[in-house]
This record gives structure tokens, sequence and C-alpha cells, in this order.
């Protein structure tokens, strides 16, 4: 009797470099839940798959992101549609904001939208984000915003919302959410971790009964040419494999 074929797994039907982005997409949704900024089966973190091709990974709908794993991500076209087999299916609403980024800068190889607790109560002041922390100098050195126009589900919003975001890291969806973009997965979560931050800190800081000290505009244009080298030359590189040692330490399934 002649044996049943072993099923091929999906690492065995990439290549390396589509499975190294894998992996570490998947660590960056097992971090977001393990920080704390998840919002259930909702937001999403996308990656462009290594390649001619304009295809990207996104998460499987109805999916926890403490259980995203690399052989469950979606792989996807710019149309929306599945370019390879898979039981999982993804939300229109992720789709739209993604595709419209990945679609417009080639640079945005990762792309991070999320509904954190801080970035959408600042997300909601009239004001946005604040000069009161060194974080906050991080993201102000290059910030967008973009205005509420209901759920992410109409093409229309598409070139809005890449008009707004200009060739900016960081943008602010008023009364929404946050959004990174990043060569890496390690860039793209390294920014939202300091947006994130600079927002924690304002809301701290506006819940006190003194006033506010704001860190001075010549102080600010000096962050823009500094921001490199901290975070994408030197830290996103060297925390990185220290956020992947942690997860590690947790549970390393992300990597299945």
């Amino acid at each position: 009797m002649t044996p049943s074929p072993k099923p091929t797994s999906i690492r065995d039907q990439v290549s390396a470099e589509e499975w190294q982005a894998r992996v570490d997409l998947a660590a960056a949704y097992r971090l977001v839940a393990l920080y704390g900024w998840d919002d259930l089966i909702f937001t999403h973190i996308s990656a462009r798959v290594p390649g001619e091709e304009h295809h990207f990974l996104l998460n499987p709908y109805g999916m926890m992101f403490d259980e995203v794993t690399a052989s469950s991500l979606v792989k996807i076209d710019l149309n929306g549609n599945k370019v390879m087999e898979s039981p999982y299916f993804i939300n229109p609403a992720g789709f739209t904001i993604h595709s419209a980024v990945h679609a417009a800068r080639e640079d945005a190889l990762c792309v991070m939208h999320l509904h954190t607790d801080y970035g959408i109560a600042v997300s909601a002041q009239k004001d946005g984000l604040l000069p009161l922390s060194q974080q906050a100098m991080f993201a102000l050195s290059s910030l967008a915003y973009h205005e509420y126009e209901g759920l992410a589900l109409d093409e229309n919003e598409k070139p809005r919302l890449v008009a707004d975001l200009g060739d900016k890291k960081f943008m602010i969806l008023r009364n929404h959410g946050l959004l990174t973009v990043g060569r890496t997965a390690a860039e793209a979560f390294l920014s939202m971790f300091l947006l994130e931050r600079a927002c924690k800190i304002q809301i701290l800081a506006q819940s006190g009964a003194g006033g506010l000290s704001a860190i001075p505009e010549q102080i600010l244009s000096k962050v823009a040419s500094q921001m490199n080298a901290v975070m994408l030359d030197q830290g996103a590189a060297l925390t990185w494999p220290g956020l992947l040692r942690k997860l590690d330490k947790l549970d390393r399934s992300y990597a299945d």
C-alpha cells in the first residue's frame, strides 16, 4: 500500500524571505497582544511579501492576536484576493486601509493600525498630540492626521487617507486610533511603541492638577534629524531581537 503523501507546510511552499516576513509579522501581532494594545479580533498589521508581486500578509479575521502564527497569515493582492490557499478570510476594513498605504508607499513594507486606549483618547482631543515628552518628539517630527469618515469600508476614502499620510511615518486617525509604517515589522512596532507611549504620557500629564510644560519648537526641529539614528538605524534593529527573546520565553508558537 502506497503511503499517503505528507501534507506540505506553508513554510515549504514559500521562499525563505517570505517565511521570515511571516515570522516577524506574527511576532508583531503577539507583541501587540502582550502590551495590551489589541482590540479583540479587530485592527491589523500587514507586511509586504518580498518579491516583485505586490502581495501582502494580513491576519485571519476572527483570530485573536495572541493566536496568530506565521502559517496562519493570509496572503492577498491589492484587490483583496487571496493568492495562496487559506481556510481563513480577511477583514474588509483592514484591507481598505492597508492596501491604500501599501499601494502608495514603496517604503511602507509594514503597516500597523491599532485601536489603543491612549491613542484613541488623544485622537479625540482637538489639539492632538502635544509636545510634552521626549517620546512625543519622535512622533511629532513625522506625524500626520486623518479625519474620521466612519468604518473604513469606503474605497473613496483611500486617496484622502494617502494624501493625509504623505511621507510621514506616524498617523493619528481622528476618533479612531493610530497608524505607523516601517520598512520592517521592527520599525513599525517601535514607532507604535513610541506613539502610544507619548499618548499615554499626555493623558497622564493632563490628569494632574498642575499646568503643563511644553517642549519648545526649536528643540522639536532638532529631533527630526536625530530620529533615524535612534529609531531606524539603531533602535529597531537592536530592540527587535530583545522583543523576540521576550516572546520566546513565553510562547514561541508564533513562529509555527
